[in-house]
């Protein structure tokens, strides 16, 4: 009872204008694996087909300045996790992992009585019932997890078990989302399911059924946009559903990617970059938002957010307060919603470090893993498993910061590169509202607000570097 107080105080504050539902909504976060900002039929693709997609583009919230909080998959799914930056956890690239002491966003709803379930790419540590980073021991009740991306007739862990599916893998994550979501209905239980996606990323392999809209078009692309096209039908279905159930006015359903466009086969909407780089190309995904009970009229967020905002925006709504919270990188995107803001709040800081990645080859995985389990074994690898995931490392630097960070502090974007080996550093400031491809340096014309930005950007980079040397905890 004293979350249903403490949410209506919260929704009075931001929804006073407004019709406001009687209880909070359900939770349905869903995410792409590697769609690029211009891979939707709705941003001006040429040929990509996404009418649910481009429905909900024009039913509900579309952000066209919306950030992976990182380049590459692992960390921006933390992000979401968490709400916060990911190198603070040493979530530095793909398949580096969460650490045990953070809070997440599953956890926090628990506290609000939520069923919580997760559906689809993990990447955020082990899907095996024995690893601290397994999606179950990071808060969710249910979980039918990928270690990586999956495609085709997928191997999945299903609460730790593997279980051989068949299709493609958008509609595999959807059917087994929706089977948690029914028996939430049918108990009237509140919930949050997490639905992330393992399309479109390579090596694409997708239906053929998918393939022939787009037979006119090289190998290669009938497969990437035969992927997005089943994802987008994937996602049209789990919006038919909750309407079926009578879910879709008081549920907030969240979409967005994890980084930015693929080269060569993926469209960066004229930015510069792609995946892995902390120019806009690499950061800008496509995001819609719907929650039917609040928001009656179509709208387009201009103003920048970031996949940090979801945490501490969905706590906000639900009315959850976490003791013992760790600094949050994100913020409570409501009131740019609503349009009691027009300006984003706090500037949203990046950074790539330059710390490798970590190798999760998720068919072979789990398919050693259905075959050990058939035999009455476990695998018990600590590359799986992740047993050390708590551990704090060596104390890191709180004067350098090698790789490349980023302060973005509409419209300005100041980058700070700094070499890995000399420590030198080099700066880059552009306008990404006169400027989105980021061609043009501006240092010299700004005296005055380069080195605000610089100081601000370097004092973020120290309060991430002593997160990271375990000082939240």
């Amino acid at each position: 009872m004293k979350c249903h107080w403490i949410f209506c105080g919260c929704f009075l504050l931001h929804f006073s204008s407004m019709a406001a539902p009687a209880d909070p909504p359900n939770i349905v976060l869903v995410m792409a694996d590697d769609q690029g900002w211009g891979d939707m039929a709705y941003n001006g693709h040429p040929h990509l087909k996404t009418p649910n997609f481009d429905a909900l583009a024009k039913e509900g919230i579309r952000f066209d300045e919306f950030h992976a909080a990182a380049p590459v998959c692992s960390p921006t799914r933390g992000s979401v996790m968490t709400g916060r930056t990911p190198n603070r956890f040493g979530c530095f690239s793909w398949g580096h992992s969460l650490r045990p002491q953070e809070i997440t966003i599953a956890e926090a709803l628990k506290t609000a009585g939520y069923a919580t379930g997760h559906f689809g790419k993990w990447h955020l540590g082990s899907v095996q019932k024995a690893s601290p980073v397994s999606p179950g021991v990071s808060g969710f009740d249910e979980w039918v997890s990928s270690p990586n991306f999956f495609d085709l007739d997928p191997v999945l862990s299903v609460n730790g078990k593997a279980v051989p599916f068949h299709g493609d893998s958008s509609d595999v994550t959807v059917d087994e989302a929706l089977k948690f979501i029914r028996r939430c209905a049918e108990k009237k239980q509140r919930f949050l399911a997490v639905v992330w996606f393992g399309s479109p990323h390579d090596p694409h392999q997708a239906l053929d059924s998918d393939r022939a809209l787009y037979a006119d078009l090289p190998v290669k692309q009938q497969n990437f946009y035969g992927e997005i096209t089943a994802m987008d039908r994937a996602f049209g279905k789990l919006r038919t559903e909750l309407r079926n159930l009578d879910l879709r006015e008081n549920t907030l359903v969240w979409y967005c990617s994890d980084n930015g466009a693929l080269p060569k086969v993926g469209s960066n909407g004229g930015r510069r970059g792609f995946k892995g780089q902390i120019y806009e190309g690499g950061l800008a995904v496509p995001a819609l938002l719907e929650w039917p009970a609040v928001f009656h009229e179509p709208k387009v967020i201009k103003a920048p957010c970031v996949t940090s905002d979801i945490y501490p925006t969905v706590l906000e709504v639900v009315g959850v307060t976490m003791e013992k919270q760790p600094p949050l990188d994100g913020i409570d995107i409501m009131p740019l919603l609503t349009g009691q803001e027009k300006k984003r709040s706090k500037p949203i800081g990046f950074w790539d470090s330059g710390n490798k990645g970590i190798s999760t080859p998720s068919k072979a995985w789990m398919d050693e893993l259905l075959a050990a389990q058939a035999r009455g074994e476990e695998p018990n690898d600590p590359v799986r498993l992740r047993p050390d995931a708590a551990k704090i490392g060596e104390p890191v630097s709180l004067t350098e910061f090698p790789g490349h960070s980023a302060w973005l502090d509409w419209p300005w974007k100041l980058h700070r590169i700094e070499n890995r080996k000399s420590h030198d550093v080099t700066w880059e400031l552009y306008n990404l509202a006169t400027d989105p491809d980021e061609s043009t340096l501006l240092l010299a014309e700004q005296p005055e607000r380069v080195p605000e930005m610089q100081r601000s950007l370097e004092d973020w980079l120290e309060s991430v570097a002593r997160s990271l040397n375990g000082e939240d905890y």
